[in-house]
């Protein structure tokens, strides 16, 4: 019997209770295929390795056992991690001043088009040519929206901060 064979012998008599096993101890189907995807390959890499009959399903059970304590272990490291971020950004969130509360606000009505290029110019500090890189487009287009972006910041400006302007009441 061929390696190949001895596995797809295994995988096809293990396949439903090593399922089943991974199952009752995850919360997601993604993370039960993980499981049973680990486990499987476990087993293929040493399959030389795995028992003959049913001490073969008491080894895979072991495998599963060590695939989803890993999983639990990186579970827990990337919700510190993301804790330690989360802490780590809102500390270094700049601030917006009082005086350009109104600029934020007029930024924040803006198209999501408008606010990209605004802000890769503005915030990022880049050029049209690497704006364009970013958004994927020519220079000469990002040029054009970043104009474009500009003239409609600077309008919305005007509007909410001379109303009586922008309405034509002067």
């Amino acid at each position: 019997m061929s390696q190949r064979d001895r596995f797809e012998a295994i995988y096809d008599a293990y396949y439903p209770a090593i399922h089943q096993y991974a199952a009752r101890r995850t919360g997601s189907p993604d993370d039960t295929a993980d499981v049973i995807a680990e486990t499987f390959l476990t087993a293929w890499r040493r399959v030389d390795d795995v028992p003959e009959g049913e001490k073969a399903l008491l080894w895979l059970y072991g495998v599963a056992r060590r695939v989803l304590a890993n999983q639990r272990r990186g579970a827990v490291r990337r919700a510190a991690l993301a804790e330690r971020l989360r802490a780590e950004l809102a500390a270094e969130r700049p601030v917006t001043p009082v005086e350009l509360e109104h600029v934020r606000a007029a930024f924040d009505e803006l198209p999501e088009r408008d606010r990209e290029v605004l802000a890769l110019a503005c915030w990022e500090g880049l050029t049209g040519e690497q704006i364009a890189e970013v958004v994927g487009g020519t220079a000469i287009a990002a040029r054009t929206r970043l104009h474009r972006a500009r003239r409609r910041l600077t309008a919305t400006l005007e509007r909410r901060h001379f109303p009586e302007i922008a309405m034509g009441e002067a």
